[in-house]
């Protein structure tokens, strides 16, 4: 079990994680396509579609929209869930690394690495051309496997043993990095997500991970 006493590695989702809302969902607001892709979102969240596949889905609804709504989207809609900023600068201040690992998108990683000083950051990427979403993903798709490899890979990089890296997630595409970590955290989750992670955050703020790193320090 990993503690805080000794540095560590935690990695995080960033939509209805780190931050409060489905990046994609409030996008498709400004095409008034809100509740179909929120519907299919949850949908992959539950694990009951392919999240590739979805993903491509919902993307192409996306085709012919402004990409400064992508900008109205975080000055206006993204807001860190509660205890983020504490959970982050306590791990960092014990040296630890924190990454954000998304199936969502990285204009809005990027703009939260900066904010919070994160150590790595890895999402898909909007195929934008003359300030047009395409309704394409540019590059490989940032899936599950994707998510549990950058795990391995950073800890490997940074030197970090794995019994020393947390995972926090609320989606099925969460699981496998979940399942690789020392401690695989259900954050607010679906109930499969739960069901299958070593601790569950059902109530507050991501700060509540901090008593539980704290509590194995002691014993």
């Amino acid at each position: 079990m990993p503690t805080i006493t000794r540095p560590g590695l935690l990695f995080m989702d960033m939509d209805s994680t780190l931050i409060q809302c489905e990046c994609i969902d409030e996008i498709a607001d400004f095409m008034n396509l809100k509740e179909a892709i929120s519907a299919i979102t949850e949908q992959a969240m539950r694990g009951e579609l392919d999240f590739a596949t979805s993903l491509r889905q919902r993307v192409g609804l996306l085709k012919g929209l402004s990409a400064r709504v992508l900008e109205t989207v975080y000055d206006e809609r993204i807001r860190l869930t509660e205890g983020a900023e504490t959970l982050i600068h306590t791990l960092h201040h014990a040296g630890w690394k924190v990454g954000l690992v998304s199936g969502g998108f990285d204009f809005f990683t990027s703009r939260l690495q900066q904010r919070l000083q994160l150590d790595f950051v890895r999402a898909n990427r909007l195929e934008i051309i003359d300030g047009v979403l395409t309704g394409n993903i540019d590059g490989d798709i940032v899936d599950a496997a994707c998510k549990r490899d950058c795990l391995l890979a950073q800890a490997k990089r940074w030197g970090i043993p794995m019994a020393q890296t947390v995972a926090v997630g609320d989606g099925a595409n969460d699981l496998p990095m979940l399942q690789a970590a020392g401690l695989g955290v259900a954050f607010h989750a679906k109930p499969a997500v739960r069901a299958q992670a070593d601790y569950a955050i059902n109530e507050g703020g991501l700060d509540q991970l901090l008593p539980l790193l704290r509590q194995t320090a002691r014993t």
